[in-house]
């Protein structure tokens, strides 16, 4: 991992804590402290399978971290697995034995994705009921695996989910969309086949709702094809999606597709749905570092949503509290909250003239609110490695971050107004660099007062 930042001391500090956090979402160690297996006895969450009373067992799944949870789950299964798939952003392969890992894009789906997915809906209606589907999710599943409802085409999934990742919509409300336009997401993978599900989830969506993690392909949902199209006009985005979409969805509205499969219904009665990880973890494992480190640490929140300016204002104001009166802790202080924010483009048409991601903007706009304070940092962490359409996990600020920036001749207003932190920070310095880390439990975000 790689801070940019010039202190050492700091940028050690800031590194153990960020690893701790890793170390706590770890896809590896999740599935096996979940899933254990005595001979022929398999035990997750509660239940107890044997795996004597299934003719064939298989894996598939999608997201950032389901390489690395497929390879745990090999280990586990040993000679009773047959065989399966999944699906990774690029850059996100991990070795594995049985299991073929394909990559597909994310945040937008392509044609490597669709191509995925057409072998794997081959693979999950081939089996019976009397097979074992394993499905892991984590975060990126969604984009991973695009399976677009008759008469829509991935071009036109494509332009959707583009405008509503530029809206300023929550994750769960995209996903509300995104289930209505499919025929895998919000349940509809139960349906796709007769086998019985273990689904295993990775959570990167706040609450833990796993109706939203990868768009909920095992979970019952409770949103409506009227909620899809409320989500669109809230965000104005109505009128600027394909007429495909709109045709698609207003028809799901008159009630003429089926809607998704609903809380209560007899799908659910053959799939058990555990989750084996979260952003919780994360943070208590970064809490407990930092007391070990001499700091006095005070977890925010592992629910923090809203604009990643509005955020960073939050984040200022209570370093100026510390800083005046050494409150809601005494120096040497750690604020950490874990969430995810949204970045909404100024821009009507959705298009934007920089690059960045959510956790570099909350980053850069923190700096103007701290700016002259001494001792003080700021740091904004993917814990994919990826914030946004950048090879950086976020950044680190400090006091002097804006100053810095004005002496390079850079603007810190203009790149927020554009949206254009990943530059920067590039030329400035200040990125946290990691590369895939395989796993996906949300963001990290630390105030760290000395």
């Amino acid at each position: 991992m790689h801070i940019g930042i010039k202190q050492p001391q700091v940028r050690a500090l800031l590194r153990r804590l960020l690893e701790a956090g890793l170390r706590a979402a770890d896809p590896v160690e999740a599935v096996r402290r979940c899933v254990r297996r005595t001979d022929h006895l398999l035990s997750i969450g509660r239940r107890r399978y044997d795996l004597r009373d299934y003719g064939r067992v298989f894996v598939i799944g999608a997201g950032k971290a389901s390489a690395l949870m497929a390879a745990a789950l090999e280990d586990r299964l040993g000679s009773r697995l047959l065989g399966g798939l999944v699906v990774v952003k690029y850059g996100h392969i991990a070795p594995t034995k049985k299991i073929a890992v394909l990559e597909a894009g994310h945040p937008v789906p392509d044609r490597a994705g669709l191509s995925a997915t057409t072998r794997l809906l081959a693979l999950i209606s081939s089996l019976t009921a009397n097979d074992l589907l394993f499905v892991l999710l984590s975060g990126g599943a969604s984009s991973l695996v695009p399976a677009p409802a008759s008469g829509i085409t991935l071009a036109e999934k494509q332009r959707t989910t583009d405008l509503l990742l530029r809206s300023g919509a929550t994750i769960q409300e995209i996903n509300g969309v995104r289930k209505h336009l499919s025929t895998l997401k919000g349940g509809r993978l139960l349906a796709a086949t007769k086998a019985g599900v273990v689904g295993l989830i990775l959570s990167d969506v706040l609450g833990d709702d796993l109706s939203s993690v990868g768009s909920g392909p095992t979970a019952p949902d409770p949103t409506t094809y009227a909620d899809a199209c409320n989500v669109l006009h809230r965000y104005n985005t109505w009128q600027s999606v394909p007429p495909s979409v709109r045709a698609h969805l207003l028809r799901g509205r008159r009630g003429g597709h089926a809607e998704t499969p609903k809380p209560g219904s007899p799908l659910f009665r053959r799939v058990q749905n555990q989750l084996i990880g979260n952003n919780r973890a994360a943070v208590e494992a970064v809490s407990k570092n930092a007391g070990r480190a001499g700091l006095h640490p005070i977890v925010l929140t592992t629910s923090l949503t809203g604009e990643a300016g509005e955020a960073a204002k939050t984040f200022g104001a209570i370093a100026r509290e510390i800083v005046s009166s050494n409150r809601p802790a005494a120096r040497p202080a750690l604020v950490i909250a874990g969430g995810e924010l949204t970045v909404t483009f100024k821009r009507a048409t959705g298009q934007a003239q920089g690059k960045g991601g959510r956790a570099q903007e909350f980053a850069l706009a923190a700096a103007g609110e701290i700016a002259g304070l001494p001792r003080v940092w700021i740091a904004a962490f993917g814990t994919d490695g990826t914030d946004g359409p950048t090879d950086a996990a976020g950044a680190v600020v400090d006091g002097r971050t804006v100053a810095n920036a004005l002496q390079a001749g850079l603007s810190p207003v203009n790149a927020l107004d554009r949206h254009d932190s990943y530059r920067l920070f590039k030329q400035l310095g200040g990125h946290i660099i990691t590369g895939p880390t395989g796993t996906n439990v949300n963001d990290l975000y630390l105030l760290l007062v000395l």
